[in-house]
């Protein structure tokens, strides 16, 4: 989003370094920020979100992530990175209780930010869906301007996963950062000991966002 939020704004996106410039697009994790109004928050379903902050804390990837993943291997001790399914609670868990970067969870993100009307929200399975109508609303939050769709579409298509990655989405490559590119990926994942893990720490927030209506997801296939 920040990349495709750049070229149609025509503004700097100086990803993980510090802003050079007054007017740039600015990405982070942040549970606090002063200029309320020209804040983008991207929700994504925290179930897909634990998943890709698995392979993000545990797996070296093509971001220099490397202090993180020794930190994370060095107290979560797993015998064997891989196995997902077998690591997946006891990670849940680390996640929500101890770890300390970044030093609060996806459950406090939420309840910092969701019920704040000041800033723009979008759903990273809306951006994916209908990028074209989700881009539009929010250049039009930030500049006043009104962007003719087909602008906006071969921006969509540059920075598409499959024109960013060279792998159609799906096709996972565990060390890069830009992973499998896919939506819903947690039902492949979650077992029932996970579901109960996640919605214990998390479901209430799941259903904050409208990802559940209830905590009924938990015992269904």
């Amino acid at each position: 989003m920040g990349q495709m939020l750049s070229e149609l704004l025509s503004l700097p996106f100086p990803r993980n370094c510090i802003p050079m410039s007054n007017e740039v697009i600015l990405h982070g994790h942040y549970i606090n920020n002063i200029k309320r109004d020209k804040t983008i928050v991207l929700w994504r379903d925290g179930r897909d979100v634990i998943i890709s902050w698995y392979f993000h804390s545990l797996f070296y990837n093509n971001i220099r992530n490397k202090v993180l993943v020794d930190e994370v291997r060095s107290k979560l001790k797993f015998s064997d990175c891989d196995n997902l399914s077998s690591n997946l609670v006891d990670f849940i868990e680390y996640s929500f209780t101890k770890q300390k970067h970044p030093s609060f969870s996806w459950t406090m993100f939420v309840d910092r930010w969701y019920s704040d009307d000041a800033i723009c929200h979008m759903k990273y399975e809306d951006l994916r869906s209908n990028a074209i109508i989700e881009l539009s609303r929010v250049v039009e939050h930030l500049s006043g301007r009104v962007l003719p769709n087909s602008i906006i579409e071969k921006v969509v298509d540059k920075f598409s996963f499959e024109s960013q990655s060279g792998r159609k989405p799906g096709n996972e490559k565990k060390n890069s950062f830009m992973r499998k590119g896919v939506v819903g990926d947690w039902r492949n994942q979650f077992d029932l000991e996970a579901r109960k893990a996640f919605d214990f720490y998390a479901g209430d927030s799941l259903i904050k966002l409208g990802y559940e209506c209830d905590h009924d997801w938990v015992e269904c296939d």
